[in-house]
């Protein structure tokens, strides 16, 4: 497989609807864009994502086979010369096996101000402790579940009249616009 000159060969998981997939293609196709997205792939074979990546003319792949996700996936990243992966709603905890297998690095986007809330449920448990502020956090992926470095992150204010739906879309929205520019920092700074 190719290099494209100053671009990051890209690998983008997903598990759901891709809307940070979206965000991340559109970014990609930038001149000033710092990567190539060549492969999507999904643990989830119904992923609304994965079209998206389809009509980009992205290659994907679906792995639905929950012991062997992660032998496969290192085989297709080996394949296509992956730099990069770009976690973006993507479902399952990696082991620390193929953290340590892949050796690049594995950019994740959480739903909430890291250190605070890691794993599920963000907004809820945002608003049952009355927080004031929610947001998005761009990390580094470690064997640690949403603990590695932090590279960016917003904040969004929590209003009196938010519920977890509401919430969820203000924070969705930061997400597609910092994941960009969380990449463009990272890479800049490698």
């Amino acid at each position: 497989m190719e290099k494209y000159p100053g671009k990051k060969n890209t690998a983008v998981f997903i598990s759901g609807k891709g809307s940070n997939l979206k965000s991340l293609i559109k970014y990609s196709k930038k001149k000033k864009s710092l990567i190539k997205i060549i492969l999507v792939i999904s643990n989830n074979p119904d992923a609304e994502g994965l079209k998206y990546a389809s009509r980009s003319k992205i290659k994907i792949y679906r792995i639905n086979n929950k012991s062997n996700f992660e032998n496969k996936s290192l085989k297709l990243l080996k394949k296509y010369n992956t730099d990069l992966i770009c976690l973006a709603g993507f479902m399952k905890i990696l082991s620390g096996n193929f953290i340590k297998q892949f050796s690049k690095p594995i950019l994740n986007i959480h739903p909430s101000l890291l250190p605070k809330y890691k794993g599920l449920n963000t907004h809820e448990r945002a608003i049952k402790n009355k927080d004031r502020f929610a947001g998005a956090s761009i990390h580094k992926v470690t064997e640690k579940l949403d603990s590695g470095k932090v590279i960016l992150q917003k904040k969004v204010k929590i209003l009196k009249t938010d519920d977890v739906r509401s919430l969820k879309k203000k924070v969705l929205k930061i997400e597609h616009e910092i994941y960009p520019k969380a990449i463009n920092k990272f890479l800049t700074n490698l």
